[in-house]
Order: structure tokens, then sequence, then C-alpha cells
């Protein structure tokens, strides 16, 4: 049984939606994120990425930060950009990236649910990054942007969505800069409301499709609002976390694609020798020529040079649905024995990049000299996802690119 809840979110004025949304947190740098929201002081990047509102060496995790998060945002309500709806109702978001389209729940979810595993997880988080999301929850008192979870998708969902975008209007409406087109509709009938919240109910289990951190610093702050109220019950909003739902076969997943700062002090020559142990290695005349069409594929890029690579057989478990993860495989017979990256989740030589970027990213970080290497990979799928999620098991870090990424700002949950 996996539990919703409308709530009264609080929302940009309609004239203002489109200022306001913004990339997640966690998709771009301060260097973007500055620039981004250098001529728009609407942008909701001053708050959920306040740093750019302060000195350039100020540290991201400095409490000066978080202070500016909530000053931006009590700013913002001051002047009327935001207001909170004044009855508790649900929202549909919808997304359109070239011919793809996808439409979410937005409700919230329960910190209940997570903590006795209905919402699975398949990514472990990092300790700072968990802190800094807690602490930008303590600061500004609101949820500011949505845990992406995924179910196995039901027809009944989709037909109560479908009737609700088909009869009514949408209340925000527009297209970002990158060309993704954001819709997002209210609902607010109390019957409707019931059988969404009903037919939920009847999941067994969800997924956390991204925003592992989001959700793991709601717990955090939910675990530390009950201890410090004695009079506790369980329904206050502190034990709800914002979350948008979206029926897995609707989903889209990219490849998440590594570089690494040097060749661990082999030679190009010695480098090579060494891959061919365990991967089949073809020149390839061209970025395109080099991507990979399929599982166990992978492209890589050294000194100008592009190279398809194909795990031989046998050098892989292929019953084990972590260990034949296309990830799994690049780190365990390529970057732990060969470049020395023990753990990709902590190692500064590793970098990950997001397959948005396409491998002319790739190009750019090794052509620079910033990096040595570079590797493509062919995306991990939702289902491989959901596979490992119900065996319990644990994906190796940064092994999943979804597309397009929700926005933030559209919808806040206040824990009050």
């Amino acid at each position: 049984m996996v539990k919703i809840k409308p709530f009264r979110g609080i929302r940009p004025v309609k004239e203002l939606a489109d200022k306001i949304a913004a990339p997640p947190y966690d998709i771009i740098n301060f260097e973007e994120a500055r620039s981004l929201a250098a001529d728009n002081p609407y942008s909701f990047l001053h708050v959920s990425r306040a740093e750019i509102d302060l000195p350039p060496e100020t540290d991201p995790y400095d409490e000066k930060v978080y202070q500016k998060a909530r000053e931006n945002l009590e700013a913002m309500l001051a002047k009327g950009w935001f207001f909170q709806d004044a009855t508790e109702m649900l929202y549909i978001y919808r997304q359109i990236m070239d011919k793809h389209s996808q439409y979410g729940l937005i409700t919230t979810a329960n910190v209940n649910d997570y903590l006795k595993g209905k919402i699975k997880i398949h990514e472990l988080t990092r300790q700072d990054k968990e802190m800094d999301r807690t602490k930008h929850l303590e600061y500004t008192n609101v949820n500011t942007g949505p845990v992406f979870l995924t179910y196995p998708a039901k027809p009944v969902i989709d037909t109560i969505i479908h009737q609700i975008v088909t009869e009514s209007q949408p209340e925000y409406d527009f297209t970002a800069v990158d060309g993704i087109q954001h819709t997002f509709w209210l609902v607010n009938d109390r019957e409707t409301i019931l059988k969404l919240v009903n037919h939920f109910s009847q999941l067994p289990h969800c997924y956390i499709a991204d925003g592992h951190h989001r959700a793991k610093s709601a717990v955090s702050v939910a675990k530390m609002r009950r201890e410090r109220n004695p009079h506790h019950t369980g329904n206050e909003e502190y034990n709800w976390f914002l979350a948008a739902f979206f029926p897995h076969n609707q989903l889209r997943t990219l490849e998440y694609n590594r570089t690494v700062k040097d060749l661990n002090n082999l030679t190009e020559e010695e480098f090579l020798t060494k891959v061919g142990e365990k991967f089949i290695i073809k020149p390839a005349e061209c970025a395109i020529c080099a991507k990979p069409s399929a599982p166990n594929h992978f492209a890589m890029y050294l000194n100008k040079h592009w190279y398809t690579l194909i795990a031989k057989p046998g050098t892989f478990d292929a019953t084990d649905p972590v260990a034949s993860l296309d990830v799994a495989i690049l780190q365990n017979n390529l970057l732990k024995p060969l470049l020395g990256i023990d753990d990709p989740r902590t190692d500064k030589r590793l970098d990950f990049v997001g397959g948005i970027r396409g491998l002319e990213e790739l190009e750019k970080r090794v052509d620079s000299g910033e990096m040595a290497v570079a590797f493509a990979l062919y995306p991990t799928s939702i289902e491989q996802l959901m596979t490992i999620a119900d065996a319990g098991k644990i994906m190796p870090p940064k092994s999943t690119w979804f597309e397009p990424k929700l926005r933030s700002g559209l919808v806040l949950h206040s824990l009050d």
C-alpha cells in the first residue's frame, strides 16, 4: 500500500511561472546556475542554489548559503510571487521533450513508506549531499523540489489523468529555453482526489527514479521534528514530502557517462593493451560511429580518437542484475583495475556527464586537457532499475539519467 496525500501547494502566480521555474539544483554547476539566474530575479535558483547570490569563494555548504536560501524565499513570498492554495489538492505535471511526453501526479509521499521499504531505493546517498539538502530543508521549511518516483503503470490511473487534462484548462503552460514544454493542471475535485488516493493505495510499492538525497533529507528532518515534538501524532505535514509519481512506461532514460583525469601512470599504449584483455577494441571513425547501440557496448575517447569497446563474454556475471549492468562492467573491469577508481562515489579523479550533454561534451572535456579519457555507455533501462530495487540491491552510483528533468519552483510543500 502506497500512501499519497493532497496538500496546500505554494505556487507561483500564473504570470511568473515560466520565469520562476528552474532546473533542479543538482544537474548544473555553480557557474551555470549563476549565469541562468543573472538576469532573472524570479528564478528559483536563488533559493535552490542560493550560493549564486554570495561571493564566489563561499563554500556551498556554509551556513550562510542556507540562510540566504531562506531569506530569498521569504522575499519572494513577501513580494507576492508565490501564494498558497486555500485547499488541499493534487497536481498533474506534463512534460514534452522532442516527441516524448510524460504525465506525472504531484502529491506528497509518506515518510513511513520510505522507512518501511515501500518506497524502494536503488542508490546509496553521499553524506555531504544528504546533509546539504537536510540543512536546506530545515532552513527553508519547504520541500523545494519533488522526489521523482515511478510505479508499475496502471491503466486506471492513466485514464483518470487523461480525463483531467482533456477536460480542464492548465494552470501553467510554457516552453523553457531548452525547448521542453511544461504544463500543469490542478486536481481539486474531492471525488477525483479520493479515487487517485485509493488507486495508489493498491500499489504494493513504488520506486525512486531520481532524488535519493531529497528523499533521505526529508526523512531525516521528519525524524528530528518527531523527536522535538512531544505531541507528535503522525499527522503533521513534516511526515510527508513532495513527490512526483510517473508510470514506468512513460519514462525515458539516457546514459550516464564517465570521464577520468589521468591514465593512472599508464602510457596510452599500455592502457589500450590492458583494456584489450577484457574488451574487444575497435577504432571508430567518429563519435556517432562509436556511440553504444546495445548493452555491453561502450564508446571510449582517448587522445582525439574514438573506440568501440565490447565486453568479452565471461568477463562478468550475466546472471547477476547488478554485475551485468554496463556501469558495473565498466567499473569492475576497467575503471577500478586499470585506472584505480576504487570508490566511484568519492574519487575526485572521476566525473560523471549526463547523456543529455552529448558525446561532444566528452570530447570537450578530454581535448581541453581537463580529462584524459572518457567513456559513453548504453542507457540503463527502467526495468533494470525496478528489478534491482525489487531484489533489495544497490546500483553503482550514477547509473541512470532521466530526461526530461522536473523543474523546481512550480509547487512547494510546507512542512507546517
